[in-house]
């Protein structure tokens, strides 16, 4: 077992930690178990999550004398709908749940989001454990509390604030990551040292691709959570400097929207968008182009896309994605907000970007 690294999410009465490192689940143990008074943790996974790690997680848990009481869903977004949600919440309800009991979480972003608002729905609150099973959501969704599902409107457009008790990220349990979905997570670490981390973003520069495995990834881990600790801890409600944390995102998620389903990944979409909020910067002179240009490069170096031709769909549209920009949850007064960079290191909020300059800055993109 290495070296468990521990970050604090400091808010208050409803701080919590974050366990770092290979062997982290075998160390929770002692502190799991006053999570669960009745001796017993119910457990919610998909079917693709439960083959992979289900029987390990729950030796670990046996050992601290608890006994498991599995929820398993679907795996995909899919499962993050009203339907999924309603699915989850009437199973704690068939299990008898009580508000002193925690639910665990096992699982990607999908399992995190739909466990933690059904936690929070759940007899107007119980509490929930993240234990993630990708590098994404270890070091994205796990933390900082946002829970929802998606609605024909959008993803994630239902949902609340509503913070874990403890998060446990298990080096070990990413040895069955396939090496895309290990680069897709790795786009929110990246993203953190952009935002406000330059030291960060010139050690994973140094490292390369080696950064993606090892202790040095542990530690890389670490180092994005405890930046996005310090953002929730000073913003929990985004509200306002919170926003930051979408750096790439509202390009990115506008690349989601337009592609087939799976056809892209999360963090492929937000390395894309990441780049071009660079770009963008660097197009609206608040930006030097050779710190755009160490961004693209460290993307590439790492085998994510940094261009919108670099991804796995290639039939973009200008036009559709500004619209599906203009539709974010970050906007406000009618203008799209956009996260962009005044260096490596110094994002900021823009609350109203000019669309039409966005627009054909866009055409000139994707041409």
């Amino acid at each position: 077992m290495s070296e468990i690294l521990r970050v604090a999410v400091g808010l208050g009465d409803r701080a919590y930690d974050v366990l770092v490192g290979r062997g982290a689940l075998a160390a929770a143990r002692a502190e799991l178990v006053a999570h669960f008074p009745r001796g017993r943790a119910i457990l919610v996974t998909d079917r693709t999550v439960a083959a992979l790690h289900l029987d390990t997680v729950s030796a670990h848990l046996a050992a601290a004398g608890l006994r498991v009481e599995p929820v398993i869903v679907e795996p995909g977004e899919t499962s993050k709908s009203w339907a999924g949600l309603e699915a989850v919440v009437d199973a704690f309800l068939d299990l008898n749940i009580e508000r002193s009991e925690a639910v665990i979480a096992l699982g990607g972003g999908v399992i995190g989001d739909l466990t933690g608002f059904a936690a929070a729905v759940t007899k107007r609150g119980v509490n929930f454990i993240q234990i993630p099973t990708t590098l994404l959501s270890q070091v994205d969704s796990s933390v900082g509390g946002k829970t929802g599902i998606n609605t024909r409107q959008g993803k994630n457009f239902a949902g609340s604030f509503h913070q874990p008790g403890l998060v446990i990220a298990d080096r070990d349990l990413l040895a069955t990551l396939p090496g895309r979905e290990r680069r897709s997570g790795y786009a929110e670490i990246v993203k953190a040292a952009l935002i406000g981390d330059a030291p960060l973003f010139q050690q994973l520069e140094a490292a390369g691709a080696d950064v993606l495995d090892g202790t040095g990834l542990d530690a890389a881990v670490a180092a994005a959570i405890a930046f996005k600790a310090r953002i929730v801890a000073a913003d929990e409600r985004e509200a306002g400097v919170r926003a930051l944390l979408n750096l790439g995102h509202t390009f990115g998620h506008a690349f989601e929207a337009d592609a087939p389903r799976d056809a892209i990944r999360h963090g492929e979409a937000v390395a894309v968008g990441t780049a071009l909020a660079f770009a963008y910067s660097v197009h609206r002179g608040d930006c030097r182009a050779d710190d755009a240009a160490r961004v693209i490069a460290h993307l590439r170096t790492v085998g994510l896309p940094a261009s919108p031709g670099e991804l796995a769909h290639a039939d973009w549209d200008a036009a559709s994605l500004v619209a599906r920009m203009r539709d974010d949850k970050k906007n406000r007064d009618g203008h799209i907000t956009l996260i962009l960079a005044r260096a490596i290191g110094d994002a900021f909020i823009d609350p109203a970007v000019d669309e039409a300059d966005l627009l054909t800055f866009m055409e000139t993109q994707l041409s």
